[in-house]
């Protein structure tokens, strides 16, 4: 075997019989300078990692011109005679094979071969010995590669000290790295701007003009400093909001792409799967421990005392594409395996150990047995059906909280009605002690119920006890379960089976190929973290499943593995800041891009662990910090050093989600439906045109009633073959595969539908229709609109313009008030400041 380190492919041409007596004449000292610094180091980049080595693959060799010109199991792979047609240039072209895979060559690269082929393939033919450096095959599982710093385990780092630590730990590792790079953190961000980001990093709305004012003056210091204790109310008053969980649950949904049908011709919806929506946004709101939650998706049906939430969590493994007529079932069930493996391993682990299906991985140390004895946690769970409906309900569905008769279904709603008057009673109790003590505009906020725990808590060492305030959390977060479920008699659930009666055994498969079983294997974990081997418990009398998956759950649930924690803090970091501490934030192998700052990210894993798993408390320390505050305003200096910002010397701004567009839109004109949360999803008025992309136009996609159509867009139906137009143009999760990152494009489309789209003018028209309600004076309409738009007081100027553009529309144009009216409301939606959060 070859050792990974380097391969030194030596080319000793002259006595080595590669280059013929007669080619010796014909390659011109240019040609032999134009191969060594042009082909040689394209050959090495982009080909020899697959065709070198002792088992090149397809059996070519490109390590030599004998090898090139004898080629492979498709034949030579350069014809001297007829070089358009050579096996080399096709594939490079993607006219016959694609290569290399990973992606095509830029046309210089690809001219750069041509030439060199059309010249007949220049080859020294002196003494000299041409090296070429490549790394081949993966790293071996050794005491090296063990070393790697995501496998090592997470330790608690002492802070570093620094001249100005800032607000917490966090800063004083952020500062520590700017000190010695020279630069200086950016301010701190002005109070509205930091209320703005607050509310939609953790809702995804806006807040309310009023709340920015009431907010900004709790936060706001006489010398223009930010009062952190105010920050912290905030902070506290938005986690406890029931609409966070839909901000967060969202960004988990990405991860286990979640759709609700099936993909490929007919794109079928699967039944109940928006149960699995809302127990991951009720989840989040909760504040599940993290563990507990990894647990209840991975393995919920075998805990010891499996619950409705823990059945409905295994729709995990149903949220995939499903083909329901394979030209080969048995190669299918494998894709099928693969997308859970590829799932799980990058969205909990942050390993691409599906890469290891066909072949040992070709970067990490991740060996195709390792693979298979993941595959074995998995081989018994039934595929989602086989053909049909009937097969789904069989293979996928099954009851939970169904009474066996309607007195059960009695005892149960008696049981709710009860708790929920007991839940109201501890809540009045401590409400009756501070409701003299509220402001009038308290009692206004108290009806609401995102409002109420930081109302009562705020009397905190006055009126309460830190115990009654605690008492009322805990009571509040109950009757807020109590409401999400009660009882309504028949209620089924997407979930996992097994078929634990055919247990059979796990065979690695040779280049991945479901008839070709080579070793038979057992359940383990990937070797390169050392870890513990995994026990399977016997199979007891009646079992429904083999068990096997909680022993997994368990693993990557525990404080002791080394990726999970810190693969979780990454994510609540990336989605606070933008990009995570580790840039590839599903990929923490060697490929993977390395953390910029690896002592941060240790300190946050491991205060992870310690909090619980609290992704809340998570939360609490990185919006404190300084860090997350920062204005996000730019510096030469800092710019000219690190323009990438990995330092994080400032805040990145950021476009609004596809959700956060939409649902912003319907917040300002007023008509956003957002009390109602969880439930069946809703279908928004898609134009036919669209639909007309569809195999079956239209198919699958209904027509919800006015109210749902705007509630958030969290809950629109994700159908596969058929997105919502608006939500898919502003770069919506790829519901395909994990999608940790959503990249932001700017394209045609999404400007023609914030312009044009039948959508876009109708919200329009919604909005004139509110200003018009609201008051009669055309300046008092422009600054109201201004003012939902941006949640800002609009300056003088900025008014002025709106009522020129109202005065051109109808002097220019001809248009009425209204219509003037409505497309300033248009063009108020389309406003940089309204898309962009700083």
């Amino acid at each position: 075997m070859m050792s990974r380190a380097t391969l030194c492919l030596f080319f000793v041409i002259a006595t080595s019989g590669l280059v013929c007596a007669d080619d010796a004449t014909k390659f011109s000292d240019d040609q032999i300078t134009f191969f060594k610094t042009e082909v040689v180091e394209l050959l090495t980049d982009n080909c020899l990692k697959c065709h070198a080595g002792e088992s090149p693959k397809g059996e070519l060799d490109l390590t030599t011109r004998e090898g090139i010109l004898k080629g492979g199991e498709s034949g030579t792979a350069v014809d001297l005679k007829n070089h358009a047609e050579s096996i080399l240039l096709t594939a490079i072209n993607y006219d016959s094979f694609e290569m290399p895979p990973t992606g095509q060559m830029s046309p210089k690269q690809i001219k750069t071969l041509t030439s060199w082929v059309r010249m007949g393939l220049p080859w020294p033919t002196d003494l000299h010995e041409i090296e070429f450096e490549m790394e081949v095959g993966p790293p071996p599982v050794n005491d090296d590669t063990k070393q790697f710093w995501s496998f090592q385990p997470v330790q608690l780092p002492r802070p570093p000290k620094v001249a100005d630590s800032g607000n917490n730990a966090i800063d004083a590792f952020i500062r520590h790295r700017l000190t010695d790079a020279g630069l200086r953190p950016s301010p701190s961000a002005e109070p509205r701007e930091l209320v703005r980001r607050m509310h939609y990093d953790l809702l995804g709305l806006p807040p309310e003009p009023a709340d920015v004012k009431r907010w900004v003056a709790r936060i706001s210091a006489a010398d223009g400093e930010l009062i952190q204790s105010g920050v912290a109310e905030l902070v506290d008053h938005l986690l406890e909001s029931p609409h966070y969980g839909e901000q967060w649950g969202r960004h988990w949904l990405d991860l286990v792409r979640y759709a609700e049908t099936n993909s490929y011709e007919r794109d079928g919806a699967k039944p109940h799967v928006w149960r699995y929506r809302d127990y991951v946004i009720q989840s989040f709101n909760d504040d599940k421990p993290y563990d507990v939650f990894v647990t209840e998706q991975l393995a919920g049906d075998e805990l010891k005392e499996p619950t409705p939430d823990s059945i409905i969590a295994t729709a995990y493994y149903r949220l995939g594409r499903w083909d329901d007529e394979p030209a080969d079932p048995k190669l299918a069930f494998y894709d099928d395996v693969d997308d859970i493996i590829t799932t799980t391993s990058q969205t909990f682990l942050g390993l691409t150990v599906n890469c290891a299906r066909c072949h040992d991985h070709k970067i990490d140390p991740i060996p195709q047995r390792d693979y298979y004895r993941m595959v074995a946690f998995f081989k018994n769970v039934r595929r989602y059906g086989t053909r049909g409906n009937e097969s789904v309900l069989d293979a996928s569905v099954m009851p939970i909280d169904r009474p066996a008769d309607t007195d059960k279904y009695r005892t149960a709603l008696t049981r709710y009605e009860n708790d929920t008057k007991d839940a109201e009673r501890h809540l009045k109790k401590i409400e009756q002690v501070i409701w003299d003590d509220l402001q009038d505009v308290e009692k206004e906020d108290f009806q609401f119920d995102m409002n109420r725990v930081p109302i009562v808590a705020k009397r905190e060492g006055t009126l309460l006890k830190a115990q009654q305030v605690k008492t009322y959390r805990k009571q509040f977060s109950r009757l807020q379960q109590l409401k999400a479920n009660k009882p309504s008699g028949l209620a089924d659930a997407l979930c996992v089976k097994e078929d634990v009666r055919n247990i059979g055994p796990t065979y690695i498969l040779a280049r991945g190929n479901p008839h070709a079983e080579g070793e038979e294997v057992t359940p383990g974990f990937p070797s390169v973290l050392s870890p513990p081997e995994a026990v399977i418990p016997e199979l007891p009398e009646g079992a429904t499943s083999s068990g096997r998956r909680k022993v997994l759950a368990e693993w990557i649930g525990s404080p002791a593995n080394p990726l999970t924690s810190r693969v979780m803090v990454n994510r609540i970091w990336q989605h606070h800041f933008g990009r995570g501490i580790v840039r590839t934030s599903s990929d923490f192998g060697f490929q993977g891009a390395r953390p910029t700052h690896p002592r941060l990210l240790d300190w946050l894993a491991a205060k992870f662990v310690e909090s619980g798993w609290s992704v809340k408390d998570i939360h609490r320390l990185i919006m404190s910090s300084a860090a997350y505050q920062m204005s996000s305003r730019p510096n030469a200096q800092c710019y000219d050093v690190d323009p990438t910002n990995d330092l994080f010397w400032r805040f990145d701004m950021r476009r609004l989600s596809a959700e956060e567009v939409r649902d912003s839109l319907l917040w300002a004109n007023g008509s956003l439906n957002a009390d109602k949360m969880f439930g069946p999803s809703i279908y928004t008025d898609i134009p036919a045109a669209v639909k007309a992309g569809q195999s079956r136009p239209g198919s699958g996609w209904g027509n919800s009633s006015p109210e749902d159509k705007v509630r958030r867009s969290v809950y629109i139906h994700v159908k596969r073959s058929l997105l919502d137009p608006l939500i898919e143009s502003f770069d919506f999760a790829d519901t395909d595969q994990t999608c940790p990152v959503r990249f932001v494009t700017t394209q045609p489309t999404q400007a023609l539908g914030m312009m044009n789209s039948e959508f876009i003018q109708q919200q329009a028209e919604i909005f004139a229709q509110l200003l018009k309600q609201k008051t009669d004076s055309a300046e008092g309409q422009v600054t109201l609109a201004l003012q939902r738009v941006m949640q800002r007081q609009p300056t003088p100027d900025e008014v002025t313009r709106g009522l020129k553009l109202m005065e051109t529309l109808k002097t220019k144009q001809k248009l009425n008030d209204d219509q003037a009216r409505k497309y300033f409301c248009l063009v108020a939606l389309n406003l940089n400041e309204f898309m962009y959060l700083d």
